[in-house]
């Protein structure tokens, strides 16, 4: 007769049978537990974007004068030096403006001359006016002794009183003239009258204009967009046509979300690995992190208050300046991957 199994060797036999599939169960999710804390151990110090790009500082070139083109001097990608002659517009028009304003600057002299020589005509009249005032007061000293001898009427007297009272009238006059005169005169040597000024002026404006024909390179660098500028071709004043590319200090612009804003500071030290030159790191350091998103400054802000409001996770620019001399060429507008140690 076969003896029964012991139940407490059934009851061992049983439970590693059920654990089993509880441990297949929690095996991938402890697998994943482990990966993702792993990836989070490894992210955690550091911020990364891939929405960086290589910028250039640069000057664009407009005219100050509006012209026609006559020659255009550099060709694209040409370097430049600050004071290098670039363009040349048509500069007849100007030279004929600024003989106009000569001419008249010449005019304006002639007629302040003259008074100066009006000077010399009021102190004559006023000469004449004292000699008319002394004849006045010697005629009427006469009268007033024909009067009291008997030989003369009182109606003479007073005649000769009026002659005196007038002649006294007309110098005082002429007095008055000639020393308006005078100052204007003074003014005119001077070289402080107004006609001469407003003359001055006009011509200085037709000289800036002719100078202003010649454009000029405002700073050293690379000579870019051309083509925009053809000889024949009118430049309006202030409309941007090429543009100087200030290679001395180029910068990479990582766009990073507003949530990786927290442990960023400036001075903080960066990666940035181009996609032209991905075996070639660059070093660089936060300068600075913007004062707007770029839904801030774009050209259609975005209007929240409205009631069809989506929250969209904002970026915010940051300035990375290079660290020493960049060991390949860098290009306005190349893409980058930018990481940022947030650890220090």
């Amino acid at each position: 007769m076969n003896a029964l199994p012991d139940p407490a060797t059934i009851q061992a036999e049983v439970l590693p049978r059920r654990r089993k599939p509880w441990l297949l169960m929690a095996a991938p999710a402890l697998l994943l537990a482990g990966v993702g804390g792993w990836l989070w151990l490894g992210q955690t110090g550091s911020v990364s974007t891939d929405n960086a790009y290589v910028q250039q500082d640069r000057v664009s070139i407009s005219a100050d004068v509006t012209g026609r083109v006559e020659q255009v001097l550099v060709r694209e990608s040409q370097p430049v030096q600050r004071g290098q002659v670039i363009i040349r517009l048509a500069d007849e028009p100007f030279r004929i403006a600024l003989a106009e304003a000569e001419a008249r600057l010449a005019s304006a002299r002639l007629q302040v001359a003259e008074l100066t020589t009006g000077t010399t005509g009021r102190r004559a009249d006023v000469d004449a006016r004292r000699d008319a005032v002394r004849f006045a007061a010697q005629e009427l000293d006469r009268q007033q002794k024909l009067v009291a001898d008997g030989f003369a009427t009182r109606a003479r007297l007073q005649a000769a009183e009026s002659a005196l009272t007038q002649a006294q009238a007309a110098l005082a006059s002429a007095l008055a003239d000639e020393a308006g005169a005078a100052a204007r005169a003074n003014v005119a040597l001077r070289g402080t009258h107004p006609l001469i000024l407003a003359a001055q002026a006009a011509r200085d404006r037709a000289a800036f204009d002719l100078s202003r024909t010649i454009i000029k390179a405002p700073a050293d660098g690379i000579a870019t967009q051309t083509t925009k500028v053809l000889p024949g071709q009118v430049m309006a004043t202030g409309i941007p046509t090429m543009a100087i590319m200030l290679g001395a200090n180029p910068y990479v612009e990582a766009n990073f979300k507003e949530t990786d804003l927290e442990p960023m500071r400036p001075g903080q030290t960066a990666e940035i690995v181009l996609d032209a030159y991905p075996g070639s790191p660059l070093r660089g350091r936060v300068e600075s992190i913007g004062a707007g998103t770029g839904s801030e400054f774009s050209v259609l802000p975005a209007q929240n208050a409205t009631g069809n409001w989506v929250k969209v996770v904002q970026r915010v620019p940051v300035r990375i300046a290079l660290v020493g001399p960049p060991t390949v060429p860098l290009i306005a507008g190349l893409s980058a991957t930018v990481t940022i140690d947030t650890s220090r």
